[in-house]
């Protein structure tokens, strides 16, 4: 008797909670009517506020930067209610631009909609138009539809010159040399065989180690550049995202290291009067206690 009632309270929470999270998802009426209040907001502050109303593109552009990677932190940490904080962030720093674009005349949001929704159509002709790609089996339908995309984008009236030239020059040095090798290898420019860019990996690493001995720092730096750019490479190869994979150990080094700091404070000692191996067991109390609450 207990079991069954107890199985209905669990039913009737978990439909509870279904309908819920139905209730929380708005109409397409609901979801325009929602854009236009924000539109509204913005309007009215760029008007109405002292600081709305002084800011350019210039003084926006690091707090974009800012509120980027606070949404990508979000991301990486599956944060739901911070996502969909962080987005809304971006999407009125968005409409903020587009706002001082109309201002002084050049564009407006509805251009920019507009034109992100004609290079999207454009550029899914296997969707919107008469390109079929079900002839290259599903496995490689992604790949046929990455190839198609680069394509596209050389014969747009005002898209890239060359491959390479849509890598935006400001980004991070390891994203950057991902896109890099991604864009080359939808034109074909890649390795045949995945397996064989091991092979580079250990020559790049070869070199470094030789110029490192001969303490050739300018030297030494290209080469380190070279193997960070084959491990790069390696990992697109095994489809691993290799910034991803370095935020992961970053995080995990943070909290190693607080968990060192914690247990240093709580002793009443600086970390700078701690022996390196009174601080390697630390670490491994934290690393032991990481597998068991995995």
């Amino acid at each position: 008797m207990n079991s069954n009632y107890s199985l209905l309270v669990i039913l009737f929470f978990s439909l509870s909670l279904h309908q819920e999270n139905e209730k929380n998802m708005h109409t397409r009426e609901e979801k325009l009517e929602a854009f236009g209040r924000l539109l509204d907001v913005l309007d009215r502050l760029r008007v109405e506020c002292p600081w709305d109303r002084k800011q350019t593109n210039e003084s926006l552009r690091p707090n974009t930067i800012e509120e980027t990677f606070e949404l990508c932190d979000a991301l990486m940490k599956d944060d739901t209610q911070n996502i969909c904080k962080e987005l809304g962030d971006v999407i009125m720093h968005t409409m903020f631009y587009a706002k001082i674009g109309e201002e002084k005349g050049q564009f407006d949001i509805a251009d920019v909609c507009n034109h992100e929704a004609d290079k999207l159509i454009f550029r899914h002709p296997h969707v919107y138009g008469n390109v079929d790609i079900s002839s290259e089996g599903k496995e490689n339908e992604v790949k046929q539809v990455l190839q198609n995309w680069e394509q596209i984008k050389l014969k747009e009236k005002d898209g890239n010159k060359s491959v390479l030239a849509g890598v935006p020059e400001a980004l991070p040095s390891l994203i950057k040399a991902y896109r890099i090798q991604d864009k080359a290898r939808n034109v074909g420019f890649d390795w045949e065989d995945k397996q064989d860019v091991w092979k580079k990996v250990r020559e790049e690493l070869d070199e470094l180690e030789a110029e490192l001995k001969r303490e050739d720092k300018d030297r030494s730096t290209r080469e380190l550049g070279d193997f960070l750019f084959s491990v790069i490479n390696a990992a697109r190869l095994y489809k691993l995202n290799p910034d991803n994979a370095l935020e992961h150990t970053n995080q995990k080094f943070i909290r190693r290291f607080n968990y060192i700091e914690e247990h240093s404070i709580k002793a009443g000692r600086p970390l700078t009067e701690m022996t390196l191996e009174e601080m390697d067991r630390l670490w491994n109390e934290a690393k032991a206690k990481e597998k068991t609450e995995q």
